[in-house]
């Protein structure tokens, strides 16, 4: 895989936690069983409760942070995040995503989305292949079936 150079600087905007008023677009933050119960785990809260308020569960068994009024429901008042020690993997690899990093027009759309990007010094390519390592793995973990509905009471 071929990228071209890359710079990015996060600002602590919250940009890539929020649907930006598109409507059309449907945001998705995928989370595997380790994530969420690492999620689950620091908010303290029962597996059922996080549920109900965080997850999205789609037909093909996935599952999603919940968005809220065009927004990650962790996102707060202040734009920050408040799983940020938890996050997702699709959120600690975010700008490095392969459809971001494979074209200069996509990178470049983005950066209307996100200050942070072309902003700073260039990421070592070495850094931008391990994360999309990192972001495909994760990709792969979430669709392995969730074993948690399935274990017998």
């Amino acid at each position: 895989m071929k990228t071209h150079k890359l710079r990015f600087e996060c600002t602590g905007c919250g940009g890539c936690c929020t649907g930006r008023g598109n409507a059309r677009l449907e945001y998705f933050v995928a989370v595997t069983p380790a994530e969420r119960e690492r999620i689950r785990a620091y908010l303290g809260i029962s597996p059922a409760w996080f549920r109900r308020r965080y997850l999205m569960r789609y037909w093909d068994g996935q599952h999603s942070l919940r968005w809220k009024d065009d927004r990650c429901v962790f996102l707060d008042g202040d734009k920050r995040c408040r799983i940020y020690p938890v996050r997702p993997v699709q959120c600690r690899t975010y700008p490095f995503w392969p459809e971001l990093v494979e074209s200069k027009i996509a990178w470049r759309a983005e950066a209307r989305r996100c200050e942070g990007i072309n902003r700073g010094g260039i990421v070592p390519p070495a850094r931008v292949r391990l994360t999309l390592k990192r972001q495909e793995r994760a990709v792969r973990q979430s669709f392995l079936p969730d074993r948690s509905r399935s274990r017998k009471r």
